[in-house]
């Protein structure tokens, strides 16, 4: 079949590589100049499939009251005349008691093992290479109740098939000595052995290339004006290209994977879905050279910061904005970044180096991503609202969207479009 796949970040590029293995004829509309050059561009680099939580959970709900009206927490909210703004943040508090985090996070895992285990035999099958390590991720504790709390719900989840081992103070200086700086003040961790990292932004790209020569036509610089729909079924795309002329693209089926816009472009032909742009910072930073720096996956849970070591770069990532469709960048929210990286690995960094970004999140209020065949129209598929862990569900989502394309039911315990128990 003909398949015009919408997007061109890591979602859309995985989707249309699958396609393109499974035998189609596969179109990138993207409207940037270069894939990945938005939400994938400068994330935080954790491919984490056993220690991705729910943003929406009990905690959050005992503490986001506390949160919404200030600017130094971890989730600010930035109130706007948008009424899908306010719709959005109640559904996201119905998702936080403890009945429905605990069966979100369990189908955010198998959704990211599936996901990892897939690109895992990408990689494997390509050779593609992305500043990635297999080294796990850690998230440590300078808090000791938090950190009881976080092992007995270790415990509970290994009934899940969630691996998360509980490490003391000593068990995380071995895996990762960069935490010396803390040694005084670390209570221990939970540590996701089988959990990676790498450079989403790099992945992008080298996938794009990899499709492309594979037979995948990537069209940049189309900006989407207009979905025309018609007898149940798209009927195509008219887009307006860079140097201002209008074109329009056909197909048997389209795939959205727009991301943050998804919502937006959805509600034009009066499909509604539940997404809106929460906004995130991160802070790139060279090594020093010989410099003790944090080599794996980290996630500091006090300060609701991750790091990941790319290569000879530190990315630290942090902070929630429900802000709208605003990507300025706070220099102030970078900077409290910053500090922190210093206070955890002092001399490590070059900071005078630190390149600054803010993107935006297509975050669905139970942190679950939606995937699979609209009802209102045959020839469209949805593969979108994967929040912050894009990068971890990407490979999975691609794959599941190629086979409900098929008449298949993915391989994966999963409530695609329509399914949710």
């Amino acid at each position: 079949m003909d398949v015009i796949v919408l997007g061109a970040g890591i979602i859309g590029v995985t989707t249309a590589w699958y396609l393109r293995q499974n035998g189609h004829n596969v179109r990138v509309l993207e409207r940037r100049e270069q894939a990945g050059l938005e939400t994938s561009f400068a994330n935080a680099g954790q491919v984490s499939a056993h220690l991705a939580d729910p943003w929406a959970n009990p905690t959050t709900l005992r503490s986001v009251f506390t949160w919404l009206f200030r600017d130094d927490t971890p989730l600010v909210f930035r109130p706007r005349a948008d009424i899908h703004q306010w719709s959005w943040l109640f559904k996201f508090l119905r998702e936080c008691p403890a009945s429905r985090y605990n069966r979100n996070l369990v189908h955010l895992a198998n959704l990211g093992v599936y996901s990892r285990t897939a690109l895992q035999a990408l990689r494997a099958q390509t050779g593609i290479e992305y500043d990635e390590r297999q080294r796990g991720i850690l998230l440590f504790f300078t808090e000791e109740d938090k950190l009881r709390g976080a092992a007995a719900a270790a415990k509970r989840l290994a009934a899940s098939g969630l691996r998360r081992e509980v490490l003391d103070a000593d068990q995380c200086l071995e895996i990762e000595p960069s935490l010396q700086s803390v040694r005084d003040a670390l209570k221990g961790g939970i540590y996701s052995r089988y959990d990676e990292t790498g450079d989403a932004f790099k992945f992008t790209q080298r996938l794009a290339a990899l499709a492309r020569d594979a037979g995948v036509r990537f069209d940049y610089g189309n900006d989407i004006r207009r979905v025309d729909v018609g007898g149940g079924a798209i009927r195509a795309i008219d887009v307006q290209k860079a140097d201002g002329r209008t074109e329009r693209y056909t197909a048997d089926q389209y795939v959205l994977c727009l991301g943050p816009a998804s919502a937006r472009m959805a509600r034009k032909i009066g499909v509604d879905l539940d997404i809106y742009p929460v906004k995130g910072y991160s802070v790139t930073m060279p090594v020093r050279e010989g410099a003790l720096a944090v080599s794996m996956g980290l996630t500091d849970a006090a300060q609701k910061m991750a790091f990941s070591r790319l290569g000879d770069r530190v990315r630290a990532t942090a902070i929630a904005e429900i802000a709208g469709y605003d990507r300025s960048i706070d220099q102030k929210r970078c900077r409290q970044i910053v500090a922190n990286a210093q206070r955890l690995f002092p001399d490590a960094l070059d900071t005078g180096r630190a390149e600054y970004w803010a993107g935006l999140r297509p975050m669905t209020p139970s942190n679950l991503p939606i995937i699979g065949r609209n009802g209102r129209y045959r020839n469209l598929l949805i593969n979108t609202g994967h929040g912050t862990i894009g990068w971890t569900q990407s490979c999975g989502s691609a794959r599941a969207i190629a086979d409900i394309l098929e008449g298949r039911r993915p391989d994966c315990d999963y409530p695609f479009i329509g399914e949710m128990r």
